[in-house]
């Protein structure tokens, strides 16, 4: 008897959502078949078993989120084993496709320790609902009596509690609540917002790990911006040209293409502004592996370009194009968003003049990107127009001082301006 354990598909993976299953009870698998989708906050990844045998247990549902690292969510039994009675979850149920597929919330059945008391019962019947919805039901005033479970076996999940909630009573604190725990609404309210004037919608994975790596960061991280004005009439001229020369193949380069290869080149040559911090000492990296921000439903993503000093502004557009689409439909891998040297944040399509952007540890450095425009300039004592794109670098002050960052920036700006530099 083998028991299949929710795998950590990062170095920094907690917990995750399983979101699918592909086998069911019986079924036999071999090493390598594909037999879950595992959400995490980044991503949605395949799980292949690593034995053989048959399936004798689903421990674990369909949509269950909140699962922790190495939990059981299903036992297999070896070819010729047998197999031992075990406590099982109630099994993941075919359902049609739908836009937004509902998420059970039941604890993991095989973790004892996690065993919530018994729920009320009714007219001497057990009210069958999940520990997180018996919670939300006691903070929010609603009673488990008049609610309809739509979980397997109708047992009452989170879901059943929310929308409960939503068309009757307003949420009042629970008599016996956890003490320390304060429900938002209740801090809201505080705040002077009052309950019913607003929607609360709940975390998900991915919004969590945004808010705990950043807030992490901006506390934790001396951090300082540079901010630099560079001159793109050149750039866009150039990239007009190299556009119609690639036009046969399919390829369009984009202005933020030209901004990632002239990071990695500048990184390149001060190598001071490709480091990261770590306790043990400064780790000086030997290639500029740049990310960059994607903007996708319910946070941001960094895929990031390898070694982006070796790579042609063609091939760059190529990786860039795939990575961000791969990265909108949550297909990316962990080796392709973890990890980079720096990384590069361009809000020019949406006007945004200039910012500076949080660091993304334990990278050394952050470029923010604004939009190119029309501002005048004084060229050769003499007023003139041209098409102005302000950067901010936003350094670890612990790697990478004023001075570095300064130099860094004149090296950028140098390649910005004068494409041909970055393509010798």
């Amino acid at each position: 008897m083998t028991d299949i354990l929710m795998p950590a598909l990062s170095p920094t993976m907690e917990e995750g959502v399983l979101a699918k299953w592909h086998v069911k009870v019986g079924d036999v698998v071999s090493a390598g078949d594909v037999i879950a989708e595992i959400e995490t906050d980044k991503a949605t990844m395949e799980v292949e078993a690593v034995d053989e045998g048959e399936i004798t247990d689903i421990l674990v549902a369909e949509g269950t989120e909140g699962v922790k690292v190495n939990t059981p969510i299903a036992r297999l039994k070896d070819e010729g084993g047998a197999a031992a009675p075990a406590p099982k979850a109630a099994p993941a149920k075919a359902e049609p496709a739908k836009a937004e597929p509902p998420k059970a919330d039941a604890a993991p059945a095989a973790a004892p320790a996690q065993k919530a008391p018994a729920a009320p019962s009714k007219d001497g019947e057990r009210i069958f609902a999940s520990p997180l919805a018996r919670r939300i039901a006691a903070q929010n005033g609603v009673d488990l009596k008049s609610v309809k479970g739509t979980g397997p076996h109708g047992r009452i999940v989170k879901r059943d509690v929310e929308g409960a909630g939503k068309g009757g009573a307003q949420p009042s604190p629970a008599a016996g609540a956890p003490a320390g725990e304060v429900r938002k609404v209740q801090s809201l309210a505080q705040m002077g917002i009052p309950d019913g004037s607003y929607d609360l919608i709940p975390l998900d994975g991915m919004r969590k790990a945004i808010a705990r790596r950043l807030t992490d960061s901006f506390r934790d991280v001396p951090h300082f911006p540079l901010t630099i004005d560079c001159d793109i009439d050149g750039l866009l001229a150039a990239r007009a040209k190299v556009n119609a020369m690639l036009e046969k193949d399919g390829v369009k380069v984009s202005v933020n293409d030209f901004v990632i290869k002239a990071s990695a080149m500048a990184l390149k040559a001060v190598p001071e502004a490709n480091a990261s911090y770590s306790p043990e000492g400064i780790a000086m990296h030997h290639n500029a592996d740049v990310a960059m921000a994607v903007a996708i439903d319910g946070g941001l993503i960094t895929p990031i370009i390898r070694k982006a000093e070796t790579k042609t502004l063609s091939q760059i557009a190529t990786e860039s194009k795939d990575l961000a689409k791969r990265a909108r439909d949550r297909k990316l891998k962990p080796e392709e968003f973890q990890g980079g040297t720096f990384s590069v944040s361009n809000l020019g399509m949406f006007g945004i003049k200039s910012f500076a952007s949080i660091i993304n540890e334990p990278q050394g450095a952050i470029m923010s990107v604004g939009a190119g425009e029309q501002r005048p300039v004084v060229k050769n004592g003499e007023l003139a127009v041209a098409t102005v794109m302000s950067v901010t670098l936003t350094c670890d002050h612990r790697v990478v001082d004023g001075a570095i960052g300064a130099k860094f920036l004149q090296v950028f700006k140098a390649m910005i301006e004068d494409p041909v530099t970055m393509l010798a």
